[in-house]
């Protein structure tokens, strides 16, 4: 009976033109979606790739000078776009994707395509993340909001029940019959996107291939709920044209009204100083240090120098006191970065946990964040890639300085050349594992799984105690 009752909901579902015309809207889009941004992703790549091998060209090939000029020069460091972050970008395009790694200073990243886009275009982007998490739902409502109310109101819930048919056979068939018209929209799309990320590096990797069968399992969950909670309200509700009403409010809070509301407060309970206020209160600390971080003093470090090594003189030091200075310079700044910069992580985290407790209100905020997780772009999977660039960074700039601290005396020009340079090693950076990202999105799961049970139960109670007419 549930399988019959689920193929006169499928065939009735196909030969509604209005379902056609809305699947093929939705289509459309969400094929376009993930055809930008595979092709984005691919771009970004490729050129990532080219930017890379010629800094660190340049880099091996800048001659000789002095390392600490070296350490001025610098080099760029590029974050990877993982094979999914084509379905979504997520934080990306306004956190940057490349950082340039130089003597005392901690940059900002670059290449935020958000800086560079007008608001309308901004709001105007489209990703397969977006038509998943906002117009599937939408769709979904379309589809099924008069699925009980309809039968009421005309009259055959009354005979289909006295027929014999348990309610909740009933309410399992028109599930089920929403999920098949889903399916033909669905599949080929996920089918299209798995080829994608097979062929985006001629081939996937266990761990990409893990990555996307969560985030298809977290997407399922998510329809799954919207199918629930349509049921629910259509088996309650007045009429289909109330059940209707009540759902789109409810898709309205969802989509449009829950991600406000979750920035907004979120920053209001953990507020985040602006790009002025931090680089102005760096700047104050660099230059004048803060409670026990102190800026180094020269004359002190020369004067401890010749008292490790029992000589009287500078000269007469088998170091040059000018590259342990400019270390424990840099040693400094980094304290102060870290100083500031752990705090500023550590706000952005806390907004983050803010929009995760607020997912038990709207099921859009639990899937999102972990989509965002899933596919390598979310806050958390930025602060890794920067703290990682910033280990490469201190370690370069401490083999610059000793070098110039061990090779050199204090007066003598010294130059090195290329021979120190290539023996650095690049930066290679590895994406976190799978099971570090579930750790950093385990309560969006759990919300989202929240709403899974809720919406079913909410299902089951509605239909068990819905008015036949």
């Amino acid at each position: 009976m549930i399988l019959r009752t689920a193929r006169k909901e499928l065939t009735d579902t196909v030969r509604d033109g209005r379902f056609r015309w809305a699947a093929l809207l939705v289509g459309a889009l969400l094929l376009v979606a993930l055809g930008a941004g595979w092709m984005h992703v691919q771009e970004a790549r490729a050129q990532h790739e080219t930017a890379r091998a010629t800094a660190r060209e340049h880099w091996d090939s800048q001659g000789e000078k002095n390392p600490h000029s070296a350490a001025h020069y610098g080099i760029y460091a590029f974050k990877p776009r993982l094979p999914l972050s084509f379905v979504d970008q997520g934080v990306d395009p306004y956190t940057g994707t490349s950082v340039w790694l130089e003597a005392h200073r901690q940059n900002d990243f670059v290449l935020r395509a958000a800086q560079d886009a007008s608001a309308v275009q901004r709001f105007a982007s489209i990703t397969a993340a977006g038509v998943l998490q906002q117009l599937i739902p939408l769709l979904i409502i379309l589809l099924s909001f008069g699925a009980l109310a309809f039968e009421r109101e005309q009259g055959t819930l009354r005979q289909i029940l006295a027929l014999g048919v348990p309610r909740k056979h009933l309410a399992w068939g028109k599930a089920l019959g929403t999920a098949g018209a889903l399916a033909l929209l669905l599949v080929p799309a996920a089918a299209l996107g798995a080829a994608a990320v097979v062929g985006a590096g001629g081939g996937a990797s266990g761990a990409t291939l893990g990555r996307a069968a969560i985030l298809t399992l977290a997407y399922f969950g998510y329809f799954s709920v919207w199918v629930a909670l349509s049921l629910a309200v259509s088996a309650k509700a007045s009429s289909a044209r109330t059940a209707l009403v009540v759902l789109l409010a409810v898709w309205s809070v969802n989509g449009l009204v829950a991600p406000r509301v979750a920035v907004d407060l979120s920053k209001s309970l953990y507020p985040t100083p602006s790009a002025f206020e931090f680089a102005h209160t760096v700047e104050r600390e660099m230059a004048n240090g803060v409670d026990d971080i102190r800026p180094p003093d020269r004359e002190a470090i020369t004067a401890r120098l010749l008292e490790e090594h029992g000589v009287e003189r500078v000269d007469d030091l088998p170091v040059n006191p000018s590259g342990i200075t400019l270390q424990e310079s840099e040693e400094f700044g980094n304290r102060i970065y870290d100083r500031n910069y752990e705090a500023l992580w550590d706000a952005f985290e806390r907004q983050s946990r803010v929009h995760d407790a607020l997912a038990v209100l709207a099921p859009g905020l639990a899937v999102r964040a972990l989509s965002m997780g899933l596919a390598g772009t979310d806050v958390e999977q930025h602060r890794h890639f920067a703290s990682a660039a910033e280990d490469y960074r201190r370690d370069l700039m401490r083999a610059m300085n000793m070098d110039l601290a061990l090779n050199s005396r204090a007066g003598e020009t010294y130059l090195a050349d290329d021979e120190l340079w290539e023996s650095q090693p690049p930066f290679d950076y590895e994406a976190p594992s799978l099971a570090w990202v579930l750790g950093n999105r385990r309560l969006s799961a759990l919300v989202l799984l929240f709403w899974v049970v809720g919406a079913a139960a909410a299902a089951a109670f509605g239909v068990r105690r819905m008015e036949v007419g």
